[in-house]
């Protein structure tokens, strides 16, 4: 049965990336303790590529701004509903993402579920 993905774009100020960072590793240790196969938080590096269009430009991304690129791996979509109940329940996710002090704005962030159909 191929997996499912939660995937997810950020632009994020580049001064509060570090911020961001520290949140996404606390993030990945939770979804991982409560049956992620995979979670992966990816930093813009090359975002320039021509004739593409970048991603800076299709979120719209402000001056002094990047994009972090992420995404969780599950079993399933059943599986992924699963675990995210039970991070939900965990109260250290809601220590770790205080909604009056995220270092991103939530807005204009890009989320979606994904079955792959393609994997190697």
């Amino acid at each position: 049965m191929p997996n499912y993905v939660d995937g997810y774009v950020i632009p994020i100020p580049k001064k509060k990336l570090a911020a961001y960072a520290r949140i996404a590793k606390q993030a990945c240790k939770i979804w991982m303790e409560h049956g992620a196969l995979d979670y992966k938080e990816c930093v813009g590096d090359d975002l320039h590529i021509k004739p593409l269009m970048p991603f800076l430009k299709g979120i719209k991304a402000k001056p002094g701004e990047t994009v972090v690129f992420a995404y969780v791996v599950f079993k399933s979509r059943k599986h992924r509903d699963q675990v995210n109940a039970r991070v939900m329940k965990d109260p250290r996710i809601h220590t770790i993402c205080d909604p009056k002090d995220i270092p991103f704005d939530c807005k204009r962030m890009l989320y979606g579920g994904f079955k792959a159909f393609v994997e190697a």
